[in-house]
């Protein structure tokens, strides 16, 4: 992904979600691994669960996934205290430091459609303001936004070992290249949005 613009100047939505309590929202960028190693480093954030949304409980498997025919995308289920952090914020962090939303079916090496950029809305609000801020970033990167906007039909949890599976292997060769330089850069552009203990990490 290429910015046009520095990190640091990558604008909040226009319009942001008026919510209260706890919230959640499910994203797919990319491997589910890396994903949810960005969203559990933040205040405000009250879980975050790697699953599949997209496709069938029958085929809600990591293996029946990998395939790619499945028509799921690997995904994690954000959910979150609203008084403390916003949808808005979610999404800055999402298309800013997540992944990137203008590579279609794939982030970097991982290809398939079960890696596609895609924001799975649970009501209306949630497809208003990710609509809006995709129209309000769109010509910030060096391509087009191709994120799918798409209803949240289910949310399958994943296999246990898929958990935390960053914070628990620190040092696996694909979360070394693809997971920690998204944390790291988490941390130095938006240091202050994290836990106490990621900051003190």
């Amino acid at each position: 992904m290429a910015l046009k613009i520095d990190p640091w100047s990558f604008p909040a939505p226009e319009l942001d979600a008026e919510e209260q309590g706890r919230r959640s929202i499910v994203l797919g960028g990319g491997c589910f691994w890396c994903t949810e190693a960005v969203y559990s480093q933040l205040d405000g954030v009250l879980s975050v669960r790697p699953g599949y949304a997209g496709g069938t409980r029958e085929t809600a498997d990591y293996r029946a996934v990998c395939t790619g025919t499945t028509d799921h995308a690997e995904v994690i289920e954000v959910a979150y205290d609203s008084g403390k952090i916003s949808l808005g914020q979610i999404l800055k962090l999402f298309f800013s430091i997540a992944h990137d939303p203008t590579q279609k079916d794939r982030q970097g090496n991982d290809v398939g459609r079960q890696y596609r950029s895609a924001i799975f809305y649970a009501d209306e609000q949630q497809k208003r303001v990710a609509e809006a801020y995709i129209a309000q970033i769109e010509g910030l990167f060096d391509a087009r936004v191709v994120t799918e906007v798409v209803p949240l039909e289910a949310f399958y949890e994943a296999e246990q070992y898929h958990h935390d599976y960053a914070a628990r292997n620190p040092n696996q060769p694909y979360i070394r290249a693809v997971s920690t330089p998204k944390v790291e850069k988490l941390k130095a552009v938006h240091g202050d949005m994290l836990k106490p203990a990621a900051k003190a990490g």
